[in-house]
């Protein structure tokens, strides 16, 4: 049997780039990115090193035409919706916020579903836990556009499924984020300034993101179903970089409290594992503390 075709956009971000090996092993895939540089496709690690065993297409997601030229041009059976603006800047100009993450989405989902010669059989939306009270300005654009695909989901019923990643992490984040600052502070013996770090998370690593993503491509879940990836177990920030400075063993400490907390957090975030495991099968198999040790492992042997 030929392999499925999955499309993955956003798709030189921090999941994708741990996503696509994982999917290479069992479908094509492509990935739609925003633009082109130079002529030349440019990825980062680690997909550079897979070329060519992906496809690449070129869209912004805020032209229709340019949206419904690049699906055409895949016929994917399946999509993964990841692209997305504001994950590490949430109070992003709204405009940007809503014609990227709204307007988008909403392109995407039309051109997979009301376009002659496709038959998209699931597309996969990432979500984040902040819709639930969104609270800024990324968290508000995402859940406008969830409640358009949930819109569809009912009334058209299009296969269409969420996929709430709750507090990812691991190789390959953007370095300005906690987890990746405070390992290098704690890796060069310098003290760390940041908020108070009450808030507490569901922290989970991306690997275990990645086999839920994979787990629920194909599942005979009903439209408008939205799957939690998370670890349901909840862990303040200020235990989280405690941990590392600990694990590192260096000088240097964690200051609480010299940076104000973030309007819009949410004290307490976790997600509905039970559930998850119910519909798909899955659950996250990697410890916090397992997590953790893995990363300064990969962040020692890159320096």
């Amino acid at each position: 049997m030929s392999r499925p075709r999955i499309l993955v956009t956003g798709g030189s971000g921090f999941i994708a780039r741990a996503l696509v090996p994982k999917l290479l092993e069992k479908a094509d895939v492509t990935l739609l990115l925003l633009e082109e540089f130079n002529g030349e496709v440019q990825l980062p690690a680690p997909l550079d090193s897979l070329r060519p065993n992906f496809n690449v297409v070129y869209a912004d997601l805020r032209n229709d035409r340019l949206t419904a030229q690049a699906v055409q041009q895949v016929q994917p059976d399946r999509v993964i919706h990841l692209a997305a603006v504001g994950v590490s800047d949430p109070f992003l100009d709204v405009d940007t916020a809503l014609t990227h993450n709204v307007t988008g989405t909403l392109n995407l989902l039309r051109v997979c579903f009301e376009s002659d010669g496709l038959d998209v059989k699931q597309v996969i939306v990432a979500r984040t836990p902040g819709e639930r009270t969104a609270m800024n300005v990324y968290a508000a654009s995402k859940a406008a556009a969830w409640a358009f695909c949930r819109m569809y989901a009912r009334t058209t019923r299009w296969p269409i499924h969420g996929a709430m990643v709750f507090q990812a992490y691991g190789p390959n984040q953007p370095p300005h984020l906690l987890i990746p600052a405070a390992i290098r502070a704690a890796l060069a013996g310098e003290d760390f300034p940041m908020t108070s770090g009450e808030q507490e998370k569901d922290w989970i690593y991306i690997d275990d993101v990645v086999d839920g993503l994979i787990a629920m491509l194909g599942s005979a879940m009903p439209p408008g179903e939205i799957i939690e990836l998370g670890c349901g177990h909840p862990v303040s920030v200020r235990t989280v970089v405690e941990t590392l400075y600990r694990i590192i063993g260096r000088s240097g400490r964690p200051i609480f409290g010299a940076m104000s907390d973030r309007p819009g957090e949410d004290p307490r975030q976790v997600a509905d594992v039970d559930r998850a495991a119910a519909l798909t099968g899955w659950r996250a198999k990697i410890s916090l503390a397992e997590g953790l040790e893995r990363l300064i492992s990969h962040a020692m042997a890159t320096l």
